[in-house]
């Protein structure tokens, strides 16, 4: 299991978006991983779909960071 913020986010991405992200630098992809905790931490919905499946849960959060819908 990664235990790196920015490898947690990738495996929690779409193959589509993981590549794409992962041709960002690193720097961009950090900020995209913070984005992605805070999303987790604080949107109520995804509390909710956490319960039922977190991976569920870490996907759609990282599908709305990657598309801007945070």
């Amino acid at each position: 299991m990664p235990t790196d913020d920015v490898e947690r986010f990738l495996g929690a991405l779409s193959p589509a978006h993981r590549e794409e992200v992962g041709r960002q630098p690193r720097a961009q992809q950090e900020k995209l991983a913070a984005a992605w905790e805070k999303e987790l931490r604080e949107d109520t919905d995804l509390d909710t779909l956490s319960e039922l499946s977190p991976a569920a849960a870490e996907s759609e959060a990282a599908r709305r960071v990657v598309e801007g819908r945070s």
